[in-house]
């Protein structure tokens, strides 16, 4: 069972597109609205994650993941500062 309220306000016009999709789907309102604002939510979190290439964009994202690090110097630089924590212990 649900626990969990979510409550929305529509304009009449949407209520009935909703109802109207839903039915066709053998859903109900609350069945419908709920998969498909979940649908959504993951495709929202997923585009934040994850992204498309074609074959020849991935070889080359790869090809760029595995080769070799070039010298960066400002890295060096920052890697080579002693975090504040570790300057306290003598």
């Amino acid at each position: 069972m649900r626990a969990a309220a979510i409550n929305l306000r529509a304009l009449p016009e949407q209520r009935d597109l909703i109802d109207q999709a839903a039915s066709l789907l053998g859903k109900n309102r609350s069945d419908f609205m709920l998969e498909a604002a979940c649908e959504r939510a993951q495709a929202v979190l997923l585009d934040q994650v994850f992204f498309s290439l074609d074959a020849s964009k991935f070889q080359h994202f790869v090809a760029l993941l595995d080769a070799p690090l070039s010298a960066n110097q400002g890295l060096e630089r920052l890697m080579a500062v002693k975090a504040p924590w570790d300057e306290s212990k003598v």
